[in-house]
């Protein structure tokens, strides 16, 4: 999947998601312009498996929170234990997570690899 462009309001937080339409007809029925219920999302997510997280990181994550501090905080780890895990400086993480600065494609694949989660979780 091609990664969704992002439109943030005027905080820069985002407001919208331009995604591929292969994946709006995934996430919609394109029968009679009718509407996925959540009900046939859920099964649909069910049965292709993989881990699920508590409404409280979805909150945070959707509340615009930093999704490498969300999942960090979501494993109990440090920053200094993601931070080794990662095999990168404490400092840089901080960094990342404080949006001082943005973290190098390697660095995030390491940073998803230690949280394990997908990295287009993480950006």
């Amino acid at each position: 999947m091609s990664k969704p462009q992002v439109i943030v309001d005027e905080a820069g937080r985002p407001a919208y998601a331009v995604i591929p339409w292969r994946e709006y007809k995934r996430l919609v029925s394109v029968d009679n312009d009718a509407a996925v219920t959540d009900e046939e999302l859920y099964d649909l997510a069910k049965r292709a498996g993989g881990e699920s997280f508590p409404a409280a990181v979805v909150d945070h994550l959707l509340a615009g929170e930093n999704p490498i501090r969300v999942y960090r905080d979501h494993r109990g780890l440090t920053q200094k234990q993601l931070a080794d895990a990662a095999g990168i400086n404490p400092v840089y993480l901080s960094q990342i997570e404080t949006g001082k600065r943005t973290g190098s494609t390697k660095t995030l694949v390491s940073l998803a690899d230690a949280l394990d989660v997908e990295v287009d979780d993480l950006v």
